[in-house]
């Protein structure tokens, strides 16, 4: 048996490989039709002009089918865990199940609702998407602290803290920098008034998602453990 066939680890992987597709595929298809400059556009705006909109969208959804998937059986994991050990409030371990289907929602709502036809909802998305992601890997890491040794190493608990306390701070300049851009536009030169902001934004907007997406890395190790008979 393969590595990635024990247990249900195979699903933080699918998520991880897919979710990066997702954002990686539509830049270099919106990259060769000249739709996005090549420097750091916004992930959105990979995904604003057909056809590349459309590939964004179809494999947004299923990364998002992916995390809720992925979110519910760490879920299932910690519940069953702490039945032997009582280390983690069954409340807490419910929050984060509902923030990170949260954040897969407002994935969704990005792919669906592109920012140059429907700027409005497609920020409220984006908003879900950032502020729930980021909330849930940094209660993820509270929670596997809590469950240290039973559930996680120390380790790799402090990988999950290095990888939220990341998120987290660059999560701040995304959102500062893009409140102070003035314009919403695809293509961007250095000369433009609010450049240094927009690069800003979109350089801290890569990183919350990628910080957000590999985390789940980290989940590789715990679902190793078969846990299909707790689902």
């Amino acid at each position: 048996m393969f590595w990635f066939e024990q247990g249900l680890c195979f699903l933080p992987v699918f998520l991880v490989v897919w979710s990066s597709c997702t954002f990686i595929v539509p830049y270099i298809i919106a990259l060769f039709r000249g739709d996005v400059d090549i420097i750091f556009p916004y992930i959105s705006d990979t995904g604003a002009n057909p056809p590349e909109s459309c590939i964004f969208g179809l494999m947004t959804f299923i990364s998002a089918c992916a995390g809720i998937a992925t979110i519910y059986a760490r879920y299932k994991y910690m519940e069953k865990l702490n039945e032997r050990n009582s280390l983690v409030k069954p409340c807490l371990n419910k929050t984060t199940l509902c923030l990170g289907i949260i954040a897969c929602f407002g994935m969704c709502i990005v792919a669906s609702f592109q920012e140059t036809a429907v700027t409005s909802v497609h920020d409220v998305g984006a908003l879900l998407f950032f502020i729930s992601g980021v909330v849930y890997i940094i209660l993820q890491s509270v929670i596997s602290f809590q469950a240290c040794p039973y559930g996680s190493s120390i380790c790799m608990s402090r990988v999950r803290l290095l990888i939220s306390l990341i998120a987290a701070l660059a999560f701040f300049p995304t959102l500062i920098c893009a409140v102070i851009v003035k314009k919403t536009t695809l293509h961007w030169h250095t000369s433009d008034k609010d450049y240094p902001y927009h690069l800003t934004s979109a350089i801290c907007e890569w990183i919350v998602a990628f910080s957000f997406i590999c985390f789940f890395l980290t989940y590789i190790e715990d679902f190793k453990v078969s846990i299909t008979s707790h689902l």
